[in-house]
């Protein structure tokens, strides 16, 4: 696998662009985007667990029962949530907008909104800009950055991700874009995540693979513990590369399933880099439990913990609160456990088979102080394995996404 430029323009027969359409009207932020491709896709999705779905989860549920889609089109500046039937009407529009500009079926159109929960979409400028958006659709990196920056709200970072890998000989690509600070947590998609491949597979093929990539990936990440009523991750297929078509029992969907896979662990762990106010990465691998999935709730686990996040704004050496998150997780036997941390910086075990082991707090300082840090703890109980990813929480989370007016630290 290697990587390529283009995101989700990378693979062939993809286009994508974004612009400022006044949802955003208090800013000239690109707000509204478009991902098309010239042929119709196999397509699968995921979405949020959250039972107060967005209008756009249920149009775009809708428009993926048949497993086919042409095109997807993103607001940013506004959810669309809790917002009733007129939510409804407005996510059906936008999808019949983008179809009558592009000469698709409006069924073959996905939605996806994310911003302010609770607040009427405004249509009017959506109305106004879907004909340039749809006229102004590019290939290449330009389109791709276009529509990247149109779905990003509180955003630090680009997170993106383009590929490619052989198939039956041939060169297939597979690209993704991801938006997300806030509302991220382990309970399906996390997040808004576009992906686009040029493979040759059928649907059917498409969701086995889809499924154990956000399992791995989106599903093991979380920055605040809140879930987003409008969680979605799409990926289309169009077949351009020009391989033998993958099923779900053909050998080559291995190959595809892992390169999906790492696609979506890159972009997972961009999503916990750029959480809200964060500084850190922080990863949180757990061995020696059981079985995997054990060892991934036990990971998630320690990786919400407020107290632990919270250790890692001070990069102080407070590495016991990883212990006590792990201690309310599951069944472990904690005279078998080790705990340790490590980072660019180096490697420190403040906790060996049961018992606190001697350290050097001002290595643990230093390694505490690097952007990206691991904490791996050893269950001594099985074989089972896995990693989760989250990130500091630091004082401007809460500036971000609550304080009130003139508020100006803590008292």
């Amino acid at each position: 696998m290697k990587d390529v430029i283009g995101g989700v323009c990378a693979p062939k027969g993809f286009k994508a662009w974004g612009l400022h359409c006044g949802i955003k009207a208090d800013s000239e932020k690109k707000d509204l985007a478009l991902i098309f491709s010239e042929k119709i896709c196999n397509a699968a999705g995921m979405f949020t667990t959250n039972r107060m779905k967005g209008a756009s989860v249920l149009v775009s549920q809708e428009s993926l029962a048949d497993g086919k889609l042409h095109a997807i089109i993103a607001n940013s500046g506004n959810a669309n949530a809790c917002t009733g039937q007129a939510g409804l009407d407005a996510a059906r529009g936008m999808a019949e907008l983008a179809a009558r500009e592009t000469g698709v079926n409006p069924a073959d159109v996905a939605v996806a909104s994310t911003g302010p929960i609770g607040v009427p979409l405004p249509m009017e400028p959506i109305q106004n800009f879907v004909k340039p958006l749809a006229e102004n659709l590019i290939a290449g990196k330009e389109g791709h950055d276009a529509a990247l920056e149109a779905i990003m709200t509180s955003d630090g970072r680009a997170k993106e991700v383009s590929v490619e890998i052989e198939i039956d000989g041939k060169p297939v690509r597979i690209g993704g874009m991801v938006k997300g600070g806030k509302m991220l947590h382990p309970n399906m998609a996390t997040l808004l995540c576009f992906l686009t491949t040029d493979a040759k597979i059928s649907p059917q093929a498409l969701e086995r693979c889809l499924r154990p990539a956000v399992q791995n990936s989106f599903n093991r990440l979380t920055v605040d513990g809140d879930t987003s009523p409008n969680d979605t991750v799409i990926i289309m297929a169009n077949g351009e590369a020009g391989n033998s078509a993958i099923t779900a029992f053909s050998d080559e969907i291995e190959v595809f399933s892992k390169a999906l896979e790492a696609v979506c662990i890159l972009l997972a762990k961009a999503a916990a880099r750029d959480g809200d106010g964060a500084t850190k990465l922080i990863s949180v691998t757990v061995a020696g439990a059981p079985n995997d999935d054990i060892a991934a709730n036990f990971a998630r686990t320690v990786a919400a913990s407020n107290l632990v996040k919270s250790a890692f704004f001070s990069a102080g050496a407070s590495w016991a609160r990883a212990l006590c998150a792990a201690g309310y997780a599951g069944d472990f036997e904690a005279e078998k456990t080790s705990l340790r941390f490590q980072s660019r910086a180096g490697s420190i075990e403040p906790f060996k088979n049961g018992s606190p082991a001697a350290f050097c707090e001002k290595e643990a300082k230093e390694i505490f102080l690097e952007e990206e840090v691991e904490i791996i703890i050893d269950l001594g109980g099985g074989f089972g394995k896995a990693t989760a990813w989250g990130c500091n929480l630091t004082l401007d989370y809460i500036s971000m996404n609550g304080a009130p007016p003139g508020y100006s630290g803590s008292r």
